[in-house]
């Protein structure tokens, strides 16, 4: 990249500004910067998706693999580049596992017989080869985030640009995709660009970090020089700090789940026989691997979903907010966007804005917001409702870690005014502000802890 600039559509401020930067075969880019710093911009750039699909203002030059990107279509360097989306459900094509794996690699002309064993190898790769032959619908956010990296890697580019792998992956399954991404850097060539909020996690497989900030690069450095450089700089890059607020005291329960059964369609059970019980004042973490029927749980407990068997119970009004909110945003402006859950009340409305970070975001429209902004936007849509029973499905996907900071702070200054359900795979915002957790098994068991 040489000197690139690009500006989205009318906006006055450019995504990219004056962006320079060589990558190798075989090296690993550790790209962060907070929420609508560039990130995911220059990721389309070097796709070539900027300036050929998102239209604006580009200037100076990109080549991937000795093609300039201002000639050469996103199709034609399809075989060279291949790119995991932040939001993985935008890049589903097909209703099944198999076919969407199988996607990618057929467009690129491989062989007829070849393409079976790729795609449970690229399954296999990223430990869903068990979803083989699942329906892409009945998949919960992490599953599909597995199934979208296989797509991706069933490619074997020369770059990959991964945005926010891991994200909805719980745990075990980052750790293992980020020792995948380190195997493939190191035995194929590949150059990757790896995208993430999660720091401290990428910091070890990476090779260099850049840092952006408002389109530009704060730092280029080698990774133990990048360590040292968030240490000073920016502390909560590395470490989540445990909020001081005071801790849960007890108060009236406010949703009461017994024994709840619950299955999708003519699908498998998801939910067997599970109890949980939400009192005022509490947060409570429900934790476990993708798949194990969190996000049912948590539905089941907002009144969204009823169960097969068992009762559900709850008090007052309950607001959940979904794991991906960017796919329910209503209105042109963000004001609007918060004010439909208050009623109409701009006030409310400007509260919770403030609440979240986004004070001077009232005129913006939610869709030029990035993944983080527009992840707040939804939470403070939520928490303008006053709810009684919050339940939050990962809040923290795609957010900085600053702002994952002033989350954490909120959650706990808030508490004692309503139950709090947090379905997280970030066990550092468990640690910091959860009163107790609950892991949800594979089988759906409910383990307290």
């Amino acid at each position: 990249m040489q000197d690139v600039c690009f500006t989205y559509g009318d906006e006055a401020h450019p995504a990219l500004a004056g962006v320079s930067m060589a990558i190798e075969p075989g090296e690993i880019v550790l790209l962060t910067g907070r929420s609508g710093s560039g990130k995911t911009t220059l990721i389309r750039a070097l796709a070539g998706l900027v300036p050929h699909f998102h239209g604006g203002r580009f200037g100076g030059r990109v080549d991937v693999g000795g093609l300039d990107t201002r000639l050469t279509r996103p199709s034609e360097l399809a075989g060279t580049v291949a790119t995991l989306f932040q939001d993985p459900e935008d890049q589903v094509v097909f209703g099944g596992v198999a076919a969407e794996v199988a996607f990618g690699i057929e467009n690129a002309g491989v062989p007829a017989e070849e393409i079976e064993s790729r795609v449970c190898r690229a399954l296999d790769e990223v430990g869903a080869v068990h979803l083989l032959e699942r329906k892409v619908a009945e998949l919960s956010g992490g599953e599909l985030q597995r199934v979208t990296l296989a797509s991706t890697f069933a490619l074997r580019p020369s770059l990959l640009l991964l945005d926010e792998p891991t994200a909805q992956l719980d745990p075990e399954a980052a750790a293992a995709l980020l020792r995948l991404v380190r195997r493939l850097a190191r035995e194929r060539g590949t150059a990757v660009v790896l995208s993430e909020q999660r720091v401290a996690r990428a910091l070890d497989v990476c090779d260099r970090v850049i840092v952006l900030e408002r389109g530009g690069v704060v730092i280029d450095e080698p990774r133990e020089r990048a360590r040292r450089w968030f240490q000073g700089a920016r502390p909560a890059c590395l470490a989540l700090a445990r909020t001081t607020q005071a801790r849960y005291v007890g108060g009236d329960t406010l949703c009461r789940l017994d024994a709840v059964d619950f299955a999708y369609a003519s699908g498998p059970p998801v939910l067997a026989a599970s109890s949980l019980e939400l009192r005022r004042g509490e947060i409570v973490a429900l934790t476990g691997p993708n798949g194990s029927g969190k996000s049912t749980l948590a539905k089941l407990a907002a009144g969204l979903l009823e169960p097969l068997r068992g009762t559900a119970w709850r008090s007052g009004r309950a607001s959940y907010l979904s794991q991906d909110p960017g796919r329910y945003l209503a209105r042109e402006r963000c004001d609007e966007e918060v004010e439909l859950g208050a009623r109409g009340d701009s006030g409310a409305a400007a509260r919770a804005l403030e609440a979240v970070g986004l004070s001077g975001y009232e005129a913006r429209h939610p869709r030029d917001l990035s993944s983080g902004e527009r992840e707040r936007l939804a939470l403070a849509a939520v928490l303008a409702t006053e709810p009684d029973v919050l339940v939050l499905d990962e809040p923290t996907r795609g957010v900085d870690p600053e702002a994952r900071q002033r989350l954490a702070a909120l959650l706990r200054r808030q508490a004692g005014q309503r139950a709090t359900l947090l379905v997280t795979h970030d066990l550092e915002l468990v640690e910091a502000v959860a009163d107790c957790s609950v892991t949800l098994e594979a089988a759906g068991e409910l383990l307290a802890a």
